[in-house]
């Protein structure tokens, strides 16, 4: 598996190599890993520090059939969380649809990128950023923190492989998520029982099998919300 890993020093975005190679013809799986992004980027377009001691990777995927995107994106962080576990990092919590956070604090993101031939998917684009052992500017210390704060000595390289197998074991499932997902995200869930503010008031109350956030209103009622470009989600501050 590792012979269809790029491994790099510095790049623009990992995603944008993926695509490229995505637009060549590379196969299912193929990955890139870097060891800093000049031009990183996370959700909704923002951008995504990602200097070195940071694990920035993102992988190929050409799936015979595409599963709902928020199930993806859930999916993909369900492996990661796993995989961190089993590399000696507990507790790594969910918070829908893409983040990775650790004691309350953001560790890490997931971003899916599709890219369609007409009406046919060609390929996704899953990108995942981890801060591992790099220096987290002070100003955002209390919303995101470093994996080696909890596991010190903790390097990239020690998590680079691992990860990109998870993603890829992540992609290679097409179907909504299944009951063993749903239980696992729901033992991982940042926000369960959190009010939210925006786009619909309520209670945030696990996801759907679609991947799509569930929202108890206040008459009981349950409604579902899905990302996409003009949605952004709103939450109470704890």
């Amino acid at each position: 598996m590792s012979d269809r890993i790029v491994w790099a020093d510095r790049v623009g975005s990992t995603q944008d190599i993926v695509h490229d190679l995505g637009a060549d013809g590379a196969a299912d799986g193929a990955a890139v890993v870097a060891g800093e992004q000049a031009e990183g980027r996370g959700s909704r377009g923002r951008a995504w520090q990602s200097p070195r001691g940071g694990l920035w990777l993102s992988v190929l995927a050409r799936p015979a059939n595409a599963a709902p995107a928020e199930a993806l994106s859930v999916r993909v962080a369900l492996y990661v969380a796993e995989a961190l576990e089993a590399q000696g990092i507990p507790g790594v919590q969910l918070k829908w649809p893409n983040d990775l956070m650790l004691n309350g604090r953001k560790a890490g993101g997931i971003l899916c990128e599709a890219r369609w031939l007409g009406e046919r998917l060609g390929w996704i684009a899953i990108g995942v950023g981890l801060n591992v052992a790099n220096a987290v500017p002070p100003e955002l210390r209390q919303q995101a923190m470093a994996l080696a704060e909890v596991h010190p000595g903790m390097r990239p390289s020690d998590l680079a492989l691992p990860i990109v197998q998870a993603v890829r074991a992540a992609a290679a499932v097409t179907s909504a998520l299944d009951a063993r997902e749903l239980a696992g995200f729901d033992r991982r869930d940042g926000l369960a029982g959190r009010r939210v503010r925006s786009p619909v008031p309520g209670l945030a109350v696990g996801v759907a099998p679609d991947g799509a956030l569930r929202i108890r209103r206040s008459d009981g009622v349950v409604e579902l919300v899905r990302v996409g470009p003009a949605v952004a989600v709103s939450f109470q501050a704890d």
